[in-house]
């Protein structure tokens, strides 16, 4: 196989390019789709502009993958034998690039290659795991659930900045805001409210051919070990499974809470992947 490598700076063009590749497998690829529809859409904000990239065997495409300064490089379920290529272009696109993010063996062989071209090493970050709700199972806590408005902005802020801390990622009050304010008009956030407290968050992205992701999912510490979670994150799956839509979420690997709860909820494990840091 030939292999042709084309980036692009924009979002729109590359969706016409890939979605209908992406689309054969929408909870695999949600990640990819997710992130392309959200920057379409504007809730999405960079402080650099971000990279898309098509890979193409003569007419047809057989990968995609979008870098970016806050996610680093999107690998998706990209196969293994599509990486040089991909590695020969974005070593001089993005060379300052500071994360892969893919399938285990396909991130690994990126890393190895890109770094030994940029003159940099990496180290495994974090490992995820996607699940596709199988068999609902509703979940109970003293918790009630119930929509974001613009009123809970701040409280939402607050708690999507402690979730983002959390996961290691580059945060403010101030980029939190940025990224709720659109989802909230949305309708894409949910609240539990225990005895007047904001006790837990989840979140959801767009519906993109049948298919929708749960997250992000957060409980500050104080609040944990009540289920307010389990339950909030059971019903948004349920609202999600209510538009005849398929639901999944990402888990991180070395959290056995996360992933006991969410099995509890239906959600099975499909696919795994691993996120690997350059320095």
């Amino acid at each position: 196989m030939s292999t042709t490598v084309r980036p692009t700076g924009d979002p729109v063009e590359f969706k016409a390019t890939v979605f209908p590749f992406l689309q054969k497998d929408p909870v695999l690829n949600t990640a990819l789709l997710s992130n392309v529809e959200g920057r379409i859409q504007g809730i999405m904000h960079d402080p650099e502009p971000p990279l898309f990239v098509s890979l193409h065997d003569g007419d047809e495409v057989v990968g995609a993958v979008v870098s970016t300064a806050l996610r680093g490089i999107i690998l998706g379920a990209l196969a293994d034998d599509l990486v040089p290529p991909l590695v020969d272009v974005l070593a001089d696109l993005v060379p300052g690039a500071d994360s892969v993010e893919g399938t285990p063996t396909a991130a690994h062989l990126f890393a190895e290659l890109f770094t030994a071209r940029v003159g940099k090493s990496f180290r495994e970050l974090r490992g995820l795991r996607l699940h596709q709700l199988i068999t609902f199972a509703e979940q109970k806590a003293a918790g009630t659930p119930r929509l974001a408005t613009e009123a809970d902005l701040e409280v939402a802020a607050e708690l999507f900045h402690g979730y983002s801390v959390e996961l290691g990622h580059d945060s403010t009050p101030a980029t939190a805001d940025d990224w709720l304010r659109g989802r909230i008009a949305l309708e894409r956030v949910w609240l539990s409210e225990d005895r007047d407290r904001v006790v837990s968050l989840v979140g959801r992205n767009a519906t993109i051919f049948g298919a929708t992701r749960v997250g992000p999912v957060y409980t500050p510490p104080e609040y944990r070990g009540h289920g307010y979670a389990s339950a909030l994150t059971a019903h948004v799956t349920d609202q999600i499974l209510a538009t005849g839509s398929k639901a999944c979420l990402f888990t991180d690997r070395a959290n056995p809470t996360s992933n006991k709860i969410y099995a509890t909820i239906g959600y099975r494990p499909i696919a795994d992947f691993v996120g690997l840091s350059f320095t």
